[in-house]
């Protein structure tokens, strides 16, 4: 049996390479991989490293929850070793902290690209940060412990990590807002009901259930996957008939490839 290729294990982030299935796992299980600027940075660099043959990426958490959002270590005034407090963050300019901030999304923002089909094998707690990176993923395969929430305004902020937009696209405005302004938690069954999660199974089963999606995904051609995400990812910025638009061409493009014409 081939084993994994391991290709970046630093700062609580462990990317694994197995054939056409990449896995990124958060790996601080001790502090139920709560999240700070260092492993933000090494889940980007987890998007550079990706080789060109991964069509699949899992991201998962080590031990019993996914991830219980910023490592509270980030409101002290000291912040993290080597790293500007946000307190300093916020004394600075504004480029500064927009700079900064930016920086801090890039590690949430590569899963949707269109070469890959990104899943997040979610059990346990997924809060703030670890609720956005959940949702970061184009699909949510959930363990029946589950427990999201959005904490960041009764801390007195906001969600900045990429989370708002796909959150309102999954649940609509109204329900969005709810979640973000109670912070309260979204459970299994209500995340199943309102389309946070695509399957929720038995803690027990989430990594077979989640290897079964990822083998699905692979049953179908590449191109043609990535042709539909791509369609799919942009139908809500389209109107009717510039989304029949294009559709036309990505089938044209399918079509001429298939008959051995494409470029």
């Amino acid at each position: 049996m081939t084993a994994p290729q391991a290709l970046l294990d630093q700062d609580g982030v462990r990317l694994t390479v197995l054939d056409a299935v990449a896995t990124v796992t958060l790996n601080r299980p001790a502090k139920r991989n709560a999240q700070s600027p260092a492993m933000w940075r090494a889940l980007t660099e987890a998007g550079r490293l990706l080789p060109g043959s991964v069509r699949v990426v899992v991201l998962r958490g080590e031990g019993k929850s996914f991830s219980a959002g910023l490592d509270r270590q980030a409101f002290t005034p000291e912040g993290f070793d080597g790293e500007p407090s946000f307190l300093d963050l916020a004394r600075g300019s504004e480029a500064g902290l927009d700079a900064e901030i930016a920086a801090y999304q890039r590690a949430f923002t590569w899963w949707r690209r269109n070469d890959v089909v990104s899943i997040a094998a979610v059990q346990g707690h997924a809060i703030g940060a670890g609720f956005q990176l959940a949702l970061a993923c184009d699909l949510r395969v959930c363990a029946d412990d589950v427990q999201f929430a959005m904490r960041e305004t009764s801390l007195g902020l906001v969600p900045d990590l990429g989370g708002t937009q796909p959150l309102v696209g999954l649940v609509g405005y109204a329900r969005a807002l709810e979640i973000c302004a109670t912070g309260r938690f979204v459970h299994a069954a209500e995340a199943e009901r309102v389309g946070l999660a695509n399957l929720v199974v038995p803690a027990g089963e989430l990594a077979a259930a989640t290897d079964d999606l990822a083998a699905a995904l692979l049953a179908a051609p590449r191109d043609a996957v990535i042709e539909t995400k791509a369609l799919l990812r942009g139908a809500a910025g389209r109107s009717y008939d510039e989304q029949r638009a294009e559709e036309r061409a990505a089938q044209g493009r399918r079509l001429r490839d298939l008959a051995g014409l494409g470029e």
